[in-house]
């Protein structure tokens, strides 16, 4: 085995054209297999749904009804509690997980996460809670990107890029949006350019949204009619990203706090508070039915019927406040669409108000609740280019490319201005993984690891052996344009020199850690 993974690292740096070919294949494996299993959580949640919606009709105002249903929702929560406590890789979103996986501080087990997975989401769905397929999807994409690396016995950095397009793939089928999740995996999880990572990733998400799109089709998910923002009209939208960017940041905290208030109830156990969770969320359903699940009755509640400014803004804060509670209850399921239907539903209530105020067309309403969807993703997320991007592909529409990309980028800038912390990001600082120093990797295989240096860095201009890389990291080529160049320690470096490493696997995190804070972009002020 160990022969076998040196001759697989071996040929990865003497391949050539013939990489890209390994890359692609690669990226067709993983792009079937998590399109299927993000197809299957999909059918399943969509089924999940529409059984909720069939007991809640049968229930209706029947005394003794609501008292029996209540009690099995009480039971389902005990249930998903057993099952985060099995598998709590499994818990809540899946992202930060994946994020994780990725850095080198989590190695979860990828058949019991899917299967805990699957079981938990769609008990969480089919009880109410106001939870989404997307995040969850990254995080089964992933897993069956693993799966097939484990199988197929590929090399530890053949199994962490498909792991990464793996996640993208599952953005993809989950938004019917290839590009968003190619988008996903550069900006988010990696936070810079790989053209490896590229390859495969382009690849995987094209196959899985085709995988996708087989069985549910080509519409998507948003419609409306486009009306061509004014140009002179320009500073209303400044002003609506800066507060969609103040409104994340609020978001993310409140959530995150959220999270924290829960952990610390008193003298109550996950197997008594989840229960509770879950009879609330029956008797939310009771009263707002709207605000249950995922988000996509809201949405098309809101194109279709272009309620009152009154009933979005109470649709707003109830969504708001019910998953905030869901949130907090660690149960499996995803943040990330509730968070586009939130800033959806704030994009078009301000957009109302913006209206009624400035005499824009009233047609412009649609089109405000689609930038409050790429506004709020910018602002919480801390993706601006994936919110960009998502949004032109979850509309199918390109024509308002400009208004969208300002809005996303001045909320962008007000959440960074404002210290906002990028959602995802704070949320793996928070886990808590008793098995963390288990999950260590004993194999003494090396990874291989690219940098690129971003222009400003302090590495421009310094020779190799100036710098300190730590000391389980070694650099094993320099690439310069089409040149490859072997390093030695007098080699000086340039701007947008890709660095490629050897990392060994037992100090990954650090060392991965250490090496992204040398390479990270560094903003100068004029002196």
């Amino acid at each position: 085995m160990e022969e076998r993974k040196k001759l697989s690292t071996v040929r990865k740096l003497k391949s050539g054209k013939s990489e890209a070919f390994f890359l692609a294949v690669r990226g067709v494996e993983v792009g079937i297999f998590a399109g299927l299993i993000s197809v299957l959580y999909r059918y399943l949640l969509s089924i999940a749904e529409n059984s909720l919606n069939k007991v809640l009709a049968y229930v209706g105002r029947n005394g003794i009804k609501i008292a029996i249903w209540l009690i099995i929702l009480g039971f389902l929560g005990f249930f998903v509690a057993y099952i985060n406590k099995k598998e709590p890789d499994a818990s809540g979103s899946g992202i930060p997980q994946i994020n994780g996986e990725i850095k080198g501080r989590l190695s979860p087990c990828w058949w019991r996460v899917i299967l805990a997975k699957l079981i938990g989401g769609t008990t969480a769905v089919f009880s109410g809670l106001s939870l989404g397929r997307e995040g969850p999807s990254v995080q089964l994409g992933g897993m069956a990107a693993k799966g097939v690396a484990k199988i197929t016995k590929a090399d530890k950095t053949t199994e962490l890029r498909m792991i990464s397009c793996g996640a993208g793939a599952g953005m993809a089928a989950a938004f019917n949006a290839p590009l968003t999740g190619v988008m996903f995996v550069m900006e988010e999880i990696h936070h810079s350019f790989d053209r490896n990572i590229l390859c495969m990733g382009i690849v995987s998400s094209i196959v899985a949204d085709y995988v996708s799109k087989l069985f549910f089709g080509q519409s998507t998910v948003f419609n409306y009619n486009t009306v061509t923002f004014p140009l002179g009209q320009y500073w209303v939208l400044i002003l609506f990203g800066i507060i969609i960017g103040v409104s994340g940041v609020g978001y993310t905290k409140i959530m995150l706090k959220m999270q924290e208030l829960y952990k610390k109830i008193p003298k109550l156990s996950q197997k008594v508070k989840m229960p509770i969770i879950f009879i609330f969320s029956g008797i939310v359903g009771l009263v707002l039915p709207q605000v249950l699940c995922g988000g996509h009755s809201m949405v098309e509640y809101l194109m279709n019927d272009h309620p009152s400014i009154t009933v979005m803004f109470s649709l707003l804060v109830a969504k708001f406040a019910f998953g905030a509670v869901c949130f907090a209850s660690g149960a499996p399921g995803g943040t990330l669409y509730p968070l586009c239907v939130l800033g959806t539903y704030l994009g078009a209530t301000l957009g109302s108000v913006a209206i009624d105020i400035t005499g824009l067309p009233t047609g412009l309403w649609e089109e405000f609740a689609v930038l409050g969807m790429a506004g709020f993703f910018a602002a919480t997320v801390k993706s601006p280019i994936t919110g960009i991007v998502l949004v032109f592909e979850l509309t199918g529409n390109m024509k308002n490319l400009l208004p969208i990309a300002t809005v996303a980028l001045i909320s962008y800038a007000v959440s960074d201005l404002l210290g906002g912390e990028p959602m995802y990001e704070a949320l793996l600082g928070r886990i808590s993984n008793k098995s963390e120093s288990e999950n260590l990797p004993k194999s003494r295989e090396k990874i291989i690891k690219s940098f690129v240096i971003p222009i400003g860095s302090d590495l421009d201009g310094k020779r190799i052996k100036d710098i300190d890389w730590g000391r389980h990291a070694l650099i094993i080529t320099v690439e310069r344009g089409e040149e490859s160049i072997t390093p030695n320690g007098d080699l000086v470096l340039k701007s947008d020199d890709e660095v490629v490493f050897f990392i060994s696997q037992r100090k990954r995190a650090k060392t991965e850690e250490h090496l992204e804070s040398l390479f990270a972009e560094q903003y100068k002020p004029i002196a």
